[in-house]
């Protein structure tokens, strides 16, 4: 009977188009072409190298598509347990029509032939959207970003800010903001200008929110302007910074990001705490962990400060889950948002999303985004925490609390789209 119920229930939510709140789709090219934009995933990468693959056979410069699957396809063996490698054959199955569960020497050339074709048919990112049920999809736009050549409407632009709050000091940086909105930086207040035309730019061209990715050290304060334009005077001297004047001035132009966003009504998206490199010889993209010194309450002041301003706060690792959930359950400005990177994987996801679902307001929670670089990677990725989220809405409401089968369907739907919208403000394609 709960195994009937738990069908009906993720029939329901498989039924439902999407809004992706979080990808890293670039709107110019956003589907594959070969297998290898597939198994050139970071996540497929990094495996096979922790599996043994070396990191020039992988990043080879010059290296053919074809031939970067054929050196990835001995390793898929021993990642196949993985959560990862679920995605890879559930991919293939949905769109290539590949019959197999496992992709192997005797298998792949075929394979890759047939998902080459596929892929070079004209009106493949409409498939895959049909096919995944998604019909927006979120991006993460560098500051500098024209935002043209592509609908906003489908594709909807989100300012990232990583450069900005942590790169200001190198002249590149610098270089790029005096391009992108015509401001010679002299001080503070020019710098405060030119992140000011930034916003307007976006909201413009339709953003719908802020972002940025947080190491686990960053403690986000309100900075004094006086202080702040005495270490911008250094740098525009281009004297070195030392690290506690680095760190004033992050802060800085972080707290000044924050204003924007009050200023605009637009969410602030916090990744918080990636240690960027802790892996130097990893492959592009598989260096990067995370700690247990990371804590909430480092943004305790942010919080406080900006009752107006939204922050859906993505934690890198699942013990971080719960003082999530607690400081989503106190302040009404912060947002449980997905399940990130490390955390992402169904045990995780699973423990996580019982917690938030039994502790925060459902109007509070952002269900799950792909974080995707290629848009075949959606379906997947949905479809894993959909499954979840019927068994959690199976298990703890219906049988457990005794909700009817309706109610518990409307809120994970809810969760996985109706809270996008009115977080973010859209209301679909």
């Amino acid at each position: 009977m709960s195994a009937q119920l738990n069908q009906r229930i993720l029939s329901e939510l498989e039924s439902l188009v999407l809004i992706d709140p979080h990808t890293h789709i670039n709107p110019l090219d956003p589907a594959s072409h070969t297998l290898a934009d597939i198994l050139g995933y970071h996540y497929y990468t990094e495996l096979a190298h922790s599996a043994g693959l070396s990191r020039n056979q992988i990043e080879e410069p010059g290296l053919d598509p074809k031939e970067k699957v054929r050196r990835l396809v001995p390793k898929l063996a021993d990642i196949e347990n993985t959560a990862q490698f679920s995605w890879l054959i559930e991919m293939c199955q949905a769109f290539f029509g590949f019959e197999e569960d496992r992709i192997t020497l005797s298998n792949w050339e075929s394979l890759y032939d047939t998902a080459a074709k596929k892929m070079a048919q004209p009106d493949w990112e409409e498939q895959v959207l049909k096919i995944s049920k998604l019909e927006q999809i979120f991006l993460t736009n560098n500051f500098d970003d024209p935002l043209t050549g592509f609908d906003t409407k489908r594709y909807v632009p989100c300012l990232r800010t990583d450069d900005l709050v942590f790169q200001l000091s190198k002249q590149e940086v610098r270089d790029r903001l005096t391009k992108a909105t015509g401001i010679e930086l002299g001080g503070v207040a020019s710098l405060n200008q030119a992140i000011g035309k930034l916003f307007d730019h976006f909201v413009a061209n339709n953003a719908k929110a802020c972002a940025i990715s947080l190491p686990p050290d960053f403690e986000p304060v309100r900075v004094d302007a006086a202080a702040a334009d005495v270490i911008l005077q250094a740098v525009l001297s281009r004297r070195e910074l030392s690290t506690d004047e680095q760190q004033t001035l992050s802060r800085f132009v972080f707290w000044t990001l924050a204003e924007h966003c009050a200023d605009r009504k637009l969410p602030f998206d916090l990744m918080i705490g990636v240690n960027r490199r802790v892996y130097e010889a990893g492959v592009f993209q598989g260096q990067d962990l995370f700690d247990q010194r990371v804590s909430l309450i480092q943004y305790k002041a942010l919080f406080n400060a900006f009752p107006q301003v939204t922050f859906p706060v993505s934690v890198l690792a699942q013990i971080s889950n719960q003082e999530l959930v607690s400081y989503s359950w106190i302040f009404p400005n912060v947002v449980t948002n997905g399940h990130w990177w490390y955390s992402n994987i169904p045990a995780y996801i699973e423990i996580d999303t019982r917690g938030r679902l039994q502790a925060v307001p459902r109007t509070k929670q952002i269900g799950y985004y792909s974080d995707m670089y290629k848009l075949e990677f959606a379906l997947p990725k949905f479809g894993m925490y959909r499954r979840i989220l019927a068994k959690v809405l199976t298990e703890d409401f219906v049988i457990e609390r005794r909700w009817p089968e309706e109610r518990a369907v409307a809120l994970g739907q809810q969760v996985l789209r109706g809270n996008v919208e009115s977080i973010f403000g859209v209301n679909g394609y």
